[in-house]
C-alpha cells in the first residue's frame, strides 16, 4: 500500500481551506455529503479517494452512475445531476480526529448550498456528517427537517472504518435514496 503525507492542520484554531474540491452546480438532484477529507481524498484532491472506501461502488450499485467511476472522475458527476461536498473541511487521518470546532458554520454553509443551489436533496455519507452538521443524530433514510425545498437524506458511511457494517446493508440505503430521487437523475 502506497504511503500518502498530506499536511494536516492541527491548530484547531479555525477551518482550513479544503483540500479537496467541492463538487456543486444549481439544481442538482442529490449532493452527497461527505464527513471531512481523508489524506488519500486530500492527496488526490478528489473526494472518496481511498481505495477500500466504498462510495464509488455504491454509487454505480445503486444506479447513481452508469458505470464505475474513478474518484478522479468526480466532475462528471455533475453531468449526471450528482454533486459532492463535506461537512468538514479540514484533513485527517480519520474522522475520530474531527473536534467540534472542524464543523462550525457548517449547517449554515449547507443551508446557503441549499437555498442557492437548490438541490433536490443532501445525502449525508454517514451519521456523523449530519451530526456535525445540525448537532442532531439522524437516523438512516429521509429525515423530517428540511433546508427550505432540500430533502434530507442519512447513508451509512462509505468508510474502511465502517466496515462492520455489512456491504448489503449500507447498499439497501443507497439504493432507497436512488429510488427516492427517481427520475431527478
Amino acid at each position: 500500500m502506497r504511503r500518502v503525507t498530506v499536511p494536516v492542520d492541527d491548530s484547531g484554531s479555525r477551518p482550513t481551506p479544503s483540500a479537496v474540491p467541492d463538487v456543486l452546480a444549481p439544481e442538482l438532484a442529490v449532493v452527497f455529503v461527505g464527513i471531512n477529507p481523508g489524506r488519500f481524498s486530500a492527496a488526490a484532491a478528489a473526494h472518496f479517494a481511498n481505495p477500500r472506501n466504498d462510495f464509488w461502488r455504491l454509487l454505480h450499485a445503486a444506479g447513481f452512475t452508469p458505470r464505475l467511476l474513478d474518484p478522479s472522475e468526480q466532475f462528471a458527476l455533475l453531468g449526471l445531476r450528482i454533486g459532492v461536498t463535506n461537512a468538514a473541511y479540514r484533513t485527517t487521518p480519520g474522522s475520530s480526529d474531527l473536534r467540534k470546532a472542524d464543523f462550525e458554520g457548517s449547517g449554515a454553509r449547507l443551508a446557503r448550498i441549499a437555498e442557492e443551489l437548490q438541490p433536490g436533496v443532501l445525502g449525508f455519507v454517514g451519521k456523523e456528517a449530519f451530526r456535525g452538521a445540525f448537532g442532531a443524530r439522524g437516523a438512516h433514510g429521509l429525515q423530517e427537517r428540511r433546508l427550505g425545498q432540500t430533502e434530507l437524506f442519512v447513508l451509512p458511511s462509505t468508510s474502511p472504518a465502517n466496515a462492520a457494517v455489512p456491504w448489503d446493508e449500507r447498499l439497501r440505503w443507497f439504493t432507497a435514496l436512488r429510488e427516492h430521487v427517481g427520475d431527478g437523475l
